[in-house]
């Protein structure tokens, strides 16, 4: 059970950070934001739990695929925020990011990657 709270603080700790650090610099808050630092937690708590390797690789490969969909988020937010406001804005992105997932699984699907 120790083991379990230490993940949920350690994990929070850097969901934190980020948040804090943007408030003091859009620049090197979006730069923590945009590295993998919950995926890579989230690989190591799998090898130190003595998940087997193909389940960490899994892991990190299907990361990549579900990545790709969020990206044009990131582009339409910024310019909704201001017409919208935060919480359609916000639906907006996640509506579009649903919408890419469900593209991108069809394309992959004819390559042999299955997202669904």
């Amino acid at each position: 059970m120790g083991w379990l709270i230490a993940k949920y603080l350690l994990t929070a700790a850097v969901v934190v950070l980020v948040s804090e650090v943007a408030k003091r610099s859009d620049r090197l808050g979006g730069f923590l934001a945009a590295l993998p630092l919950i995926t890579v937690l989230a690989m190591i708590w799998l090898y130190v739990e003595r998940q087997p390797l193909e389940k960490i690789a899994n892991h990190a490969w299907y990361t990549f695929w579900y990545v790709l969909p969020t990206l044009p988020m990131f582009l339409l937010f910024p310019r909704l925020l201001a017409r919208l406001g935060f919480w359609p804005a916000l639906l907006a992105g996640a509506l579009l990011t649903v919408a890419c997932f469900g593209l991108l699984a069809l394309l992959l699907r004819r390559f042999g990657v299955q997202l669904l």
